[in-house]
């Protein structure tokens, strides 16, 4: 059999650190990054109880404190919906206004904002349920198994 592995999923968090919201959930994210690389080893007691409370996937933790480009934000508004953009772009009524007030004041970014690009989910704000949930939702199983032809 030949397995091709798929890549880590690959979080963003739109960053800015002298909102204290952002400063929380960078580290809520940095423990959960943590959290889902640790493995149990043979020194270890037979207690497995903390690594299966944090049974996800390792993911890679990109950290930006600029806003996102066009493309990102317009991905971002499809993962989260129409009705969101107001929640992104300061005073942003749709879509349209959001992209157009973005690119007059890239200041109106609404930060921090937590994006799962490869599973197409994004949060805002620091609701840290949220946020945890999201990251549960990553695959464990990262790998795609093909039979010997």
């Amino acid at each position: 059999m030949f397995r091709f592995h798929k890549g880590v999923d690959v979080i963003t968090l739109f960053h800015k650190p002298s909102i204290p919201a952002s400063a929380r959930v960078l580290t809520l994210l940095k423990q959960a990054s943590a959290h889902a690389s640790e493995t149990a080893t043979e020194d270890q007691a037979t207690d497995h109880t903390h690594q299966n409370k944090f049974q996800r996937t390792e993911f890679q933790l990109n950290v930006t404190e600029d806003p996102p480009t066009g493309d990102q934000l317009r991905t971002i508004l499809d993962y989260m919906g129409a009705n969101s953009a107001g929640k992104l772009v300061e005073g942003a009524k749709d879509r349209d206004d959001a992209m157009s007030k973005l690119k007059i004041d890239l200041g109106k970014f609404k930060r921090p904002v937590t994006v799962d690009w490869m599973n197409g989910r994004a949060v805002t704000g620091d609701d840290e349920s949220e946020i945890m949930s999201m990251i549960a939702q990553i695959p464990k199983e990262q790998e795609t198994v093909f039979p010997k032809e």
